[in-house]
């Protein structure tokens, strides 16, 4: 089973595998302090964590968890950030997540949503999943309200990788 969506579009996005090629692009998403801020781990210069984040994608990519798609604005081809499937372990139990992240000169555009809505969609259509979750910092507010427009709710408060997080929910009707 893909949990990929390499080849799908929504009506403002082209969802393809991440690539080598986008580096420069997404670079700036470690360079930023405003995007980073969620997250609890090891100081690395940027370029060094944007290393390791294509790497796991890559990972991901090759053991079928999933993984991060690259977005693609379709109007003018600019990578807008990463949305996608990702088979994660949360308190011992395998889950399926839909994660999502966006450059911030992308944010509020209605992106996130966007991708996080074709993620669900496609989740459940190919019934990858009957439950999805995303892993969200308790301080990651613009990321909380994407989650309850895709339809989720607050399943639990968790550490997850050393940080405290909300688990949102939505399962398949």
């Amino acid at each position: 089973m893909s949990y990929l969506l390499n080849n799908h579009q929504s009506p403002r996005l082209l969802f393809r595998k991440i690539s080598l090629i986008d580096f420069d692009s997404w670079l700036p998403f470690f360079e930023d302090p405003e995007t980073s801020k969620h997250w609890v781990e090891e100081k690395e210069s940027p370029t060094i964590a944007c290393e390791k984040w294509y790497a796991r994608q890559h990972e991901r990519y090759q053991i079928n968890l999933g993984g991060m798609n690259a977005l693609i604005e379709k109007s003018n081809g600019l990578l807008v950030g990463h949305a996608g499937l990702l088979v994660q372990s949360v308190d011992n139990i395998q889950e399926l997540e839909i994660g999502y992240s966006l450059l911030p000169k992308f944010w509020g555009k209605g992106y996130a949503i966007e991708a996080a809505q074709k993620c669900k969609d496609h989740a459940f259509e190919n019934n990858l999943a009957t439950s999805l979750i995303s892993i969200i910092s308790l301080s990651n507010l613009p990321s909380q309200k994407v989650a309850i427009k895709n339809g989720m709710t607050i399943d639990k408060q968790t550490m997850y990788k050393g940080n405290e997080v909300y688990i949102f929910r939505v399962n398949k009707v």
